[in-house]
């Protein structure tokens, strides 16, 4: 099922319906807060569908190094992204992103992809087209929970709820670190610590979609918070929104 108009971005599975059952949350925030696997458990919780937009960025990142396109050259990169199809395939869970019809699985993670996908994700020419094919994906499925760096801030900024999660660079880099040590890899923690401060500077300072708290979203610190703690306040605000009435 294509979630592009020129086929080059797609999403995979059956649309929820469009009705009053509505309800999109946003999850923003810094690498390392906890996003993703925030966002897996609150769309367990409140039966929603879960939108990894940062895996869809770094499959554009692992384009780039297949092809072997210079990581600032915006333009090739999105024309790469016209011709070669990411997608998302809402028929497993959670999610998967795939490449031409490829899962590619822990392969967008690699140290490799890391290393350029800020780069990536800062040219205006792919943010459109990205941005484009997640505001489709919202259209088909009416119950969303989106995580990334834009989402209440550009994407929908009409959300039912918005957050944001911070934490120190620290914590963030320990957790990264035992992310990937958890997969098996040998990291460097000073290495993967220089790397997520240099990631914040490009996601901060960029023109398009740069990353910021968007105006009305929570801020959950999430430094001294167990995951289950951050997940219980964002379900429980998301569910006294909704008994309101209102939205953020």
């Amino acid at each position: 099922m294509s979630a592009s108009s020129d086929d080059s971005v797609q999403a995979a599975g059956d649309p929820d319906r469009a009705d009053s059952s509505r309800l999109i949350v946003t999850i923003d925030g810094p690498a390392g807060t906890g996003k993703s696997s925030v966002a897996r458990m609150v769309a367990t919780r409140l039966s929603l569908t879960v939108l990894d937009t940062g895996a869809m960025y770094r499959a554009a990142a692992l384009l780039t190094i297949r092809l072997s396109i210079d990581p600032k050259d915006g333009a090739e990169i999105a024309a790469a992204i016209g011709v070669h199809h990411i997608e998302m395939d809402f028929d497993v869970e959670p999610a998967n992103v795939l490449l031409d019809g490829r899962d590619l699985g822990d392969e967008i993670r690699g140290s490799e992809v890391e290393s350029i996908v800020s780069v990536v994700a800062a040219h205006p020419e792919v943010r459109t087209r990205l941005v484009a094919v997640q505001r489709e994906i919202a259209s088909l499925h009416s119950r969303l929970v989106t995580e990334g760096r834009d989402q209440g801030s550009v994407v929908f900024p009409d959300a039912d709820a918005r957050f944001f999660l911070t934490a120190s660079s620290g914590v963030r880099a320990k957790r990264r670190v035992d992310q990937l040590r958890a997969m098996g890899r040998d990291v460097d923690p000073d290495a993967v610590l220089h790397g997520i401060e240099a990631r914040d500077r490009i996601d901060t300072g960029r023109a398009d979609g740069p990353l910021i708290q968007p105006d009305g979203a929570v801020e959950i610190e999430t430094d001294s918070l167990t995951l289950d703690e951050v997940v219980d306040r964002i379900v429980e605000i998301v569910e006294a929104t909704r008994d309101s009435g209102g939205g953020s």
